[in-house]
């Protein structure tokens, strides 16, 4: 090769082709007569008959016998750096030090065709218009605020992620899997905290915290592995180096003993034991089982994730942290299959909240095998709810609250009746998302507003909801609000806020919890008749409410319109609903500035009409026995102004109290 320079641009696919110099063997002159080999700098100087090539030849430098000065300038080296070469970047669950899932992020690991969903860069958006609002130092060590944003947000994309995909017209046959979509997505954008892998607590994570996909464990640093129930670090000294347990999942896969609430027996993995149409094994003491093996040798501690089927939805799991156990014994048995396994008795550390104990208490209570302390009716509803809403005092003596009526919906009364007509769809069987034809998807701007096991995907100005006039069934899946409630429900006494509302079910963020039932009063007219003295049990859409983000974030989906996450409510006319008298358990619901409920308007028509509801949705994941709570906001005037007679002392509690609250 020459050593001119080419005058085209450089082809670096040419160079990518070429074969690195470590595939390649030196070819030595085996004659006493051939020129000697030449081992020269790339710039130079070179010996007499020899000349550089390209990319390490420069043209030849004529000094410039114009200028003044006598210092000449050396000539700049054109070579290409081997960083311009760099391959794609290609995105991976982080699975450092541990078993990796099937690269395709299937759960049987087989390979499947690819699937049709990509992940492309939008229209008319800028990197710059994403934030990820995490710092390098919040990545590798997160806090609860931090754990908390990036689970909401991952939730957000996810939930978009699946109203897409339920609204495709035909099935491929894939495996959905929307968890896998955002978690990969938010993972490149470096959304996510605790990257740094420990022993012990991870900061932002609190025992009792509920998770419903595996992903969301990755995300925040809690088990770092998505398939892999062993997750294990490697620990150096001087001397040798080894793997180290940090955290294991019990969900059901293998044969372990999990019933004791604070005594683990865990198996092993590998052996394909639990892989249909794979030859059984005996499993070998490596990876995640001879981390474990370490641990027992360093008694050091190991966190435990414990997954069980979500109450709600069986065909999936929920998973509950339980804390740090420490691995007190080991040893081998024959499994189901025949092959040795490796098991391990994990004991957990005095002193730690209730988690696991607590779940399992609630099944015995559900079973009917324990009696409730504090019990004073097994259904506050009186049989109006489809499910029974027990209520308890295990507090003091009190034996209930006021009487009042229970009501399973708004009361409308004609005069508040919006005139304007309405009408419904035209669906003669269940509205489905996709279905360009349906008047009730067209008025949520042509998404279907729920995913397909009911989970709302977004808050909007407003949702129309299928009602009693539309031709289509009782289980269309446009009617979560109206179907009544899901989810178990006790009215329980707190030590200080009075009377309190809670779930014995784990709660996914978007589920429906209840409507605000009542009667819808006239504002003013309440107020001259002195009818508003008592605002306890009052829903006001009047007042302000601090506001929050809780939709997907656009951007990260391809030709997603920006305006579709506008959380801004916007209501026909103002709506005032009164529980005093008459109402259902939503006039239980305490207020707290940092709330794990919201309310969303919907709205549907019956005989022409239109009707505004109030619905309330979780605004994250909440454990069973969490008191469910939400923002009262605070009154303003008829002139605007903010009305300081009506503040109430605000006892929440969290961090972001402001004080007060009505």
């Amino acid at each position: 090769m020459d050593g001119t320079v080419p005058s085209a641009p450089l082809d670096k696919t040419k160079v990518l082709d070429v074969k690195p110099l470590r595939s390649l063997r030196p070819v030595l002159p085996s004659s006493p007569q051939a020129p000697p080999f030449v081992c020269a700098p790339p710039f130079g100087p070179f010996p007499p008959g020899f000349s550089p090539f390209y990319p390490f030849s420069t043209p030849e430098f004529t000094p410039d016998n114009n200028q003044n000065n006598n210092t000449q300038t050396p000539p700049t080296s054109i070579a290409t750096p081997i960083r311009s070469f760099r391959s794609p970047d290609v995105n991976f669950v982080d699975g450092s030090n541990g078993d990796l899932g099937s690269s395709d992020g299937f759960l049987d690991g087989k390979k499947r065709r690819a699937s049709s969903y990509k992940q492309k860069r939008p229209k008319n958006v800028q990197d710059s218009d994403f934030s990820v609002g995490i710092s390098s130092f919040e990545r590798d060590d997160g806090n609860r605020q931090v754990a908390n944003n990036v689970l909401m947000r991952f939730d957000a994309l996810r939930r978009r992620i699946s109203q897409i995909e339920d609204a495709k017209e035909t099935s491929t046959g894939l495996i959905r899997r929307a968890d896998l979509k955002a978690s990969n997505i938010l993972m490149s954008k470096g959304v996510r905290t605790n990257m740094r892998k420990r022993l012990g607590v991870v900061p932002g994570v609190e025992i009792g915290d509920i998770f419903f996909f595996r992903m969301e464990m990755c995300l925040i640093g809690l088990h770092s592995q998505s398939m892999a129930g062993i997750d294990y670090m490697i620990t150096r000294s001087d001397l040798d180096e080894e793997p180290v347990a940090v955290s294991i999942i019990s969900s059901g896969g293998y044969d372990d003993d999990a019933e004791d609430s604070d005594i683990l027996i865990y198996s092993g993995q590998g052996g394909n034991a639990n892989r249909k149409g794979e030859q059984a094994a005996d499993q070998k003491l490596e990876r995640g089982n001879l981390a474990l093996e370490r641990s027992l040798r360093r008694a050091s501690e190991v966190r435990v994730i414990r997954g069980m089927k979500d109450a709600i939805n069986q065909s999936s799991k929920v998973y509950v942290y339980d804390g740090l156990y420490t691995v007190q014994e080991s040893w081998t048995e024959k499994g189901k299959s025949g092959c040795n396994i490796f098991k391990y008795k994990l004991v957990r550390i005095p002193g730690q909240p209730g988690a696991f104990a607590l779940w399992k208490l609630i099944q015995r209570w559900r079973d009917g095998m324990s009696g409730r302390v504090g019990l004073i009716l097994p259904d506050l509803s009186s049989g109006a709810e489809p499910i029974p809403i027990a209520l308890i005092n295990d507090v003091d003596d009190e034996k209930g609250p006021a009487y009042f009526t229970y009501l399973t919906t708004v009361k409308y009364s004609k005069s508040f009746r919006l005139t304007q007509p309405s009408f419904g769809c035209n669906c003669y069987s269940a509205c489905g998302p996709g279905n360009s034809n349906c008047s009730c998807v067209q008025k949520n701007g042509g998404d279907f507003p729920y995913t397909a096991n009911g989970v709302l995907v977004s808050r909007k100005p407003l949702i129309y909801e299928c009602g009693p006039s539309c031709p289509c069934n009782r289980d269309c899946k446009n009617r979560v609000s109206q179907t009544g409630l899901k989810v178990r429900l006790d009215v329980f006494k707190t030590k200080d806020r009075g009377w309190g509302l809670r779930s014995l079910d784990p709660i996914r963020a978007g589920t429906f919890i209840c409507e605000y039932a009542g009667e819808v009063v006239d504002k003013f007219k309440a107020r001259q008749d002195g009818e508003d003295s008592n605002e306890d049990y009052v829903f006001d859409t009047t007042r302000t409410y601090d506001s929050f983000k809780w939709n997907y974030e656009p951007g990260l989906i391809e030709d997603d319109d920006p305006s579709d996450t506008n959380e801004e409510y916007d209501l026909p006319y103002p709506l005032v609903i009164s529980a005093k008298n008459v109402g259902n358990v939503a006039r239980f619901m305490n207020h707290s500035c940092s709330p794990n409920v919201f309310w969303q308007p919907i709205i549907f028509e019956n005989n022409n009409e239109s009707f505004v509801h109030v619905a309330f949705f979780a605004m994250r994941h909440v454990p069973p026995m969490t008191e469910l709570t939400y923002d009262y906001g605070i009154s303003k005037s008829d002139g605007g102004n903010y009305e300081p007679h009506r503040k109430k002392k605000c006892l929440c509690g969290t961090l972001k109290c402001r004080g007060y609250f009505g």
